[in-house]
């Protein structure tokens, strides 16, 4: 089926209805969404750590003054301190809020069109090439290398990239930042899939929906969760095809909420910004509220995998239920992340 007549095909829903919506504005946890309860945030280490990223983001200029109220209700330490209970010491946390912090900045900045702040869709992919070497680093000539060097210090969004990871690396084994640098070559080849779509409004079926959220997704803040918890699950365990497996599920659940929460927030900007909800309702030709209660049964059967399949590969050995339980501690720290933050977040009035 052609672009165009897949689109006249599946016409995607409108929004919820606005005077509906601001009547409701609910909070909390999605009803019937299935989560573990998060081990509560230490607010006084939650803070100290927003104070240390917003000095070294003032330090780096990474973003303008103008961010500020953004950054306070993104709530960067609190998140960090949901999603890693188990997180060696405050330095680690503090990094991991750092790579969370330049993950955003370079989404927004590169990727997001609607938020004002430069981002596009035409030409993302040379961006996020340049992005990804200030991850990977340039190999030439010492005058090119020059050349490479001054032109990623000189963007706020590749200076956050480059001085987040050497900061991570400064703890982590060469392995443990190796694999961080690949899951983001995954994040960055999701953010293209998601923009190509956008720019052909490509309508896609579910399970591609799904697959591209596979790449664009949380996956480079769980590969650090063995680091920042102070120890390193060996390349050659955390290769095997189970223990690949139970990652990419935590990573899709914990996408599958960000798509149940930021639900209201992106079609109040951008009516057609692709979700999960979205996309069911184009496909099953339903309304919103089907497609979202869709949605969260989806969440469920990923969710209930990744629980049953990370119970038996915990039985492997101590540091495998070690890595899994780092797992679940995230999935667990980043839906109370969500449900909480009212600043950001409110659900639809489908219940």
């Amino acid at each position: 089926m052609s672009t165009s007549a897949r689109a006249a095909a599946f016409p995607l829903p409108g929004p919820p209805n606005p005077a509906r919506a601001l009547r409701s504005r609910a909070t909390g946890a999605v009803p019937g969404l299935r989560h573990r309860p998060a081990a509560p945030a230490d607010p006084e280490k939650a803070a100290e750590i927003d104070r240390r990223l917003e000095a070294w983001a003032r330090g780096l200029d990474l973003f303008p003054p103008r961010w500020t109220g953004d950054f306070a209700q993104f709530q960067f330490g609190r998140a960090v301190t949901l999603q890693h209970p188990g997180a060696a010491d405050l330095e680690r946390l503090t990094a991991a809020g750092k790579l969370l912090l330049a993950e955003n900045i370079v989404d927004s900045c590169y990727c997001e069109e609607d938020e004002g702040r430069g981002g596009a869709r035409r030409g993302l992919g040379g961006r996020l090439v340049i992005a990804q070497s200030a991850l990977d680093p340039f190999h030439g000539t010492p005058a090119l290398e020059e050349e490479w060097r001054h032109g990623v210090q000189a963007d706020g969004p590749l200076r956050s990239y480059h001085w987040a990871l050497k900061d991570y690396a400064a703890f982590a084994t060469p392995s443990q930042s190796d694999r961080l640098v690949h899951d983001i070559a995954r994040l960055h080849l999701g953010y293209l899939a998601e923009a190509s779509w956008a720019e052909t409004r490509h309508r896609p079926r579910v399970w591609e929906y799904l697959v591209m959220r596979q790449f664009n997704n949380f996956r480079p803040c769980l590969s650090v969760v063995d680091a920042v918890d102070g120890y390193e699950l060996p390349e050659a365990v955390y290769a095997r095809p189970e223990i690949q497996r139970i990652t990419a599920l935590a990573c899709n659940a914990t996408t599958i909420v960000n798509d149940l929460y930021s639900f209201t927030k992106e079609l109040a900007s951008d009516p057609e910004h692709l979700n999960l909800p979205q996309v069911v309702a184009a496909n099953d030709r339903c309304g919103l509220k089907a497609a979202y209660l869709t949605s969260v049964g989806i969440h469920n059967e990923v969710m209930d995998a990744f629980e049953r399949e990370s119970a038996a590969v915990s039985a492997l050995s101590p540091l495998v239920e070690r890595y899994a339980r780092g797992l679940s501690d995230w999935v667990a720290g980043n839906h109370e992340w969500h449900a909480t933050n009212s600043h950001r977040y409110h659900l639809p009035d489908y219940w």
